[in-house]
């Protein structure tokens, strides 16, 4: 007989005489009521227990975390709460869990606890909520694209390029670590690596996946980068996913539009899909928030800010006018600011952009044409010689969660800002090449997946998004 999911036997539409579930006890209660949970819905389906005629050896064998097997009749439930529930046959422990030990006991644990044990803590509410809206975002990012035509790219992992010109790279080398080979100058020779050069983990595939919109007109990644930024924070992560459209022929306005479309789509198709996850979580924040004080709560609550990015048109402006109206404001000017804005050039901080949404214009917000200065060398240059055609994409509660820009397609341009910041030529006669033969316009933006999970669940650190985070210091599991 095969099982049915939790989800299936909750959403049934009748009674049924014979049922099969399989699933994991959350609690057991009077020594007849188990809360079982399969992880397809974060509802339990209670499953009652002839306690007077089941031994007393298996009722004590029944704890929080231990696997069952349950036959059994889906009858209407006599309790409130749940429409239906499984009067029990015959029932089988599949595998114990012993109530000592078991660390996910039905308590209130703080999230440092569950990140240490962040291979059970998945099966909590909050995070296997958490996971299946991520799974369903992810799903939701292939389909948007898929419809619309773009390929799918596999850029790669391993690398000898630094996309980002930042340098905060993890070394791949086959090398003996402690007394690798030198060169006449006595330096290491890498020559003698595996691939015969300095090699690193990727942060990002952008520049490949320019090469191939060049051929394929609309492409996107979606894989995993990597930064050795020893940044502890909740924003961070060492190891994270990336998801990069290129887009052939589009100029930054089409790219705002490209970005605009697809963020409203993904969160959408999770509104529609997630309901009760997203409803749950709305919750936790919302409990979460009544511990803050007063001046530190959010004035929306989690479905309320997914609502919020649906129903307003991102307000689009440059970065000019941003730093106008963050220098006159109240906040700059009273010094509530922790980064004060004295003059054009500075680099927007998450406490700047959450204003310019928040405070300011009340919607999400694009920006756009940012001093070069602060931006990647492969943004195109404006008239002006002093801005680049970049943009970020900025959301409440969360500041930036996509960059993007229009990219440099002039040859000799791209050379003169190769060389301004020291990256030798030849690494890249590659990605020069797309302007040697058939140039053109084209755009792109790179949204951290994680970034996206974190706003639509509401969670408030980066490493609870993701299964195992990678972190400074933390390699664990």
């Amino acid at each position: 007989m095969k099982h049915t999911k939790v989800k299936d036997l909750l959403n049934s539409t009748k009674p049924v005489d014979d049922v099969l579930v399989k699933g994991w006890v959350r609690t057991f209660r009077n020594n007849q009521f188990i809360a079982l949970n399969d992880g397809s819905t974060i509802n339990n389906i209670q499953c009652v227990v002839d306690f007077e005629n089941t031994p007393a050896e298996t009722l004590k064998r029944i704890t929080t975390g231990a696997a069952l097997s349950i036959k059994g009749s889906l009858v209407p439930s006599q309790g409130a709460g749940q429409k239906y529930e499984v009067k029990v046959a015959e029932l089988e422990i599949l595998g114990d869990s012993d109530p000592e030990k078991f660390p996910m006991q039905p308590k209130k644990h703080s999230f440092e606890f569950l990140r240490e044990n962040a291979h059970l803590r998945v099966r909590t509410n909050v995070f296997g909520a958490v996971m299946r809206v991520r799974s369903v975002l992810s799903f939701a990012i292939h389909q948007y694209f898929q419809e619309r035509g773009f390929v799918y790219v596999n850029t790669p992992i391993i690398t000898g390029s630094d996309a980002e010109g930042a340098g905060e790279m993890f070394q791949v080398t086959s090398l003996p670590v402690g007394n690798p080979p030198l060169n006449e100058e006595g330096k290491v020779d890498y020559r003698e690596d595996f691939f015969g050069k300095e090699t690193n983990l990727t942060v990002s595939g952008q520049l490949e996946a320019e090469t191939y919109a060049m051929a394929l007109g609309q492409v996107y990644t979606f894989g995993p980068t990597f930064r050795a930024e020893n940044s502890n924070t909740s924003r961070h992560l060492a190891e994270f996913w990336m998801v990069e459209p290129e887009v052939a022929f589009n100029d930054l306005d089409a790219n705002m539009d490209l970005a605009e479309d697809f963020i409203q789509y993904v969160i959408k198709y999770a509104l529609e899909r997630c309901e009760d996850d997203l409803k749950f979580l709305d919750q936790r924040l919302a409990d979460e928030e009544k511990q803050k004080p007063a001046n530190e709560r959010s004035e929306m609550g989690l479905l309320e800010k997914l609502q919020f990015v649906l129903q307003n048109n991102f307000k689009r402006v440059s970065y000019t006018e941003a730093i106008d109206i963050l220098k006159n404001s109240k906040s700059n000017k009273n010094r509530k600011f922790n980064y004060i804005i004295e003059e054009w050039g500075a680099d927007l901080q998450s406490e700047h952009e959450r204003y310019l949404v928040e405070k300011h214009f009340k919607s999400p917000v694009i920006l756009f044409d940012y001093p070069a200065k602060i931006k990647a060398f492969y943004m195109r240059l404006n008239d002006d010689g002093k801005t680049v055609r970049a943009m970020d994409i900025l959301f409440p509660g969360i500041g930036e969660i996509v960059g993007g820009s229009q990219r440099e397609e002039r040859l000799d341009v791209l050379q003169q800002k190769i060389a301004d910041i020291g990256i030798d030529e030849k690494e890249l006669w590659w990605y020069l090449d797309t302007r040697r033969f058939g140039t053109a316009v084209h755009s792109g933006f790179g949204l951290g997946f994680e970034r996206l999970v974190l706003f639509v669940t509401g969670m408030t650190n980066i490493r609870d998004v993701i299964p195992f985070p990678r972190t400074p210091q933390n390699a664990e599991f």
